[in-house]
C-alpha cells in the first residue's frame, strides 16, 4: 500500500472508530505527521485523556501507553507494537527494585515516567525530565529519595538539586552511547552552534551543552533562543519539529558509539522506530495491540502518577 493511500485509510479508520493518533517526539517523521497530537509522553497522555476519543492509538513505547490508560481507563488504548519497549524500564525489574528499596531507611521511591507499570505501584511519585527538579525539591527532607530506573538523570538531578539520592543505575542505550568525539568534531567545525542535550546523557556530553531540558524544553529552546544552528544530543527524530518551528534552521545529530566504531543510525531508538505507518494501520483496524493493566496495580499505579501533580503543586 503506498504512503498516499496508507495514509487515507488510517484516518478514515480513526474517523469511522473516534479514535486519537497520539506520537512522540522519537517516532517516524510519518507518524509524528498523521498524528493529532505530537510531544513528550505524559502530556500527550494528558491530551488524549481531555478528549472525547473512545481509542487512543500511542505511537511510542508501551510505558507510554500504559501512562494513557492509567489517565483514561474507560478509553481502549493501543499500540502499533507491543514489543516496542525501553532499555529503561528493562534495566528495572519490579522484584530487584523491592530488594533495593529495603536497604533505605525511610525511603521516598521517584520513578522517571520510563519505567513499567509495576514499579509506577511501588513507588511515591513519578517524574518526568521536565519536572523531577521541581518534585525532588519539594520531598520532605526527612525522607531518603530512592531515584530509578535512569543513573544519567539521577546524577544531573543530584548535582542540581544539592539532594542525595540512592540511584539505580539504569541506562537510556541512545543517549548513553552518543559519541564524545563527535560532539568535540562538531563544536569544531562549527562553533556557532548551540549543544541542546536531554539529561538522559552522560555527564561526559553534558559538560558541552549550552542548554539541558527534556525534548519539549530543547524545542522551546531552540524556537526562543535567537540561534539558527545547534547540535542535537538526544534522539533525532525531534528534529523534525524542530524544522517546523525553526525553518531556517540548521540541525546536526551527534553519531552513536557503537562495536565498530561510528554510527549515524544507532542514534535512532531501536524501541521506537518499531513502530511504522502499516503497524499503526492495523492496530486501529483490529484494535490491539491492546495495553491492559492488572487491576491489582493499576489503583497504586495511578496514585504514584497522580502524586507528581501533588508534588508540582506544592
Amino acid at each position: 500500500m503506498f504512503l498516499e493511500n496508507l495514509e487515507r485509510e488510517i484516518l478514515e479508520l480513526k474517523k469511522r472508530k473516534n479514535a486519537i493518533i497520539l506520537a512522540h517526539y522519537y517516532q517516524d517523521d510519518e507518524l509524528q505527521d498523521i498524528a493529532d497530537f505530537v510531544g513528550d509522553s505524559l502530556d500527550l497522555s494528558k491530551k488524549a485523556s481531555s478528549t472525547d476519543a473512545k481509542i487512543i492509538a500511542f505511537c511510542g513505547v508501551t510505558f507510554m501507553g500504559e501512562v494513557a490508560k492509567l489517565l483514561s481507563p474507560g478509553k481502549k488504548v493501543i499500540v502499533p507494537d507491543i514489543k516496542a519497549g525501553c532499555s529503561l524500564e528493562d534495566s528495572c525489574k519490579v522484584e530487584h527494585l523491592k530488594k533495593f528499596i529495603s536497604s533505605v531507611e525511610n525511603p521516598f521511591v521517584l520513578a522517571y515516567i520510563n519505567s513499567s507499570v509495576h514499579v509506577k505501584a511501588i513507588s511515591d511519585s513519578i517524574c518526568t525530565s521536565s519536572s523531577a527538579e521541581k518534585i525532588i525539591n519539594n520531598i520532605p527532607k526527612d525522607k531518603n529519595i530512592v531515584f530509578v530506573p535512569d543513573k544519567f538523570l539521577g546524577n544531573y538531578l543530584q548535582k542540581k538539586t544539592g539532594r542525595e539520592m540512592k540511584i539505580w543505575q539504569g541506562t537510556c542505550i541512545v543517549h548513553e552511547n552518543f559519541s564524545e568525539k563527535h560532539v568535540i568534531s562538531l563544536k569544531l567545525e562549527n562553533p556557532d552552534a548551540k549543544v541542546v542535550a536531554h539529561p538522559e546523557c552522560p555527564a561526559t556530553l553534558l559538560k558541552y551543552a549550552d542548554f539541558v531540558g527534556s525534548t519539549s524544553q530543547i524545542l522551546s529552546y531552540i524556537e526562543k533562543s535567537g540561534f539558527f544552528k545547534f547540535i542535537v544530543l538526544t534522539e533525532p527524530g525531534i528534529i523534525h519539529q524542530a524544522r517546523k518551528i525553526l525553518p531556517s534552521g540548521i540541525f546536526l545529530p551527534v553519531e552513536s558509539v557503537n562495536s565498530s566504531g561510528t554510527c549515524t543510525m544507532c542514534s535512532k531508538c531501536p524501541y521506537m522506530r518499531l513502530n511504522t505507518m502499516e503497524k499503526l494501520y492495523h492496530c486501529l483496524d483490529k484494535e490491539e495491540p491492546s495495553i491492559e493493566i492488572d487491576p491489582s496495580i493499576f489503583h497504586d499505579a495511578k496514585s504514584a502518577v497522580e502524586n507528581m501533580f501533588f508534588y508540582l503543586d506544592k
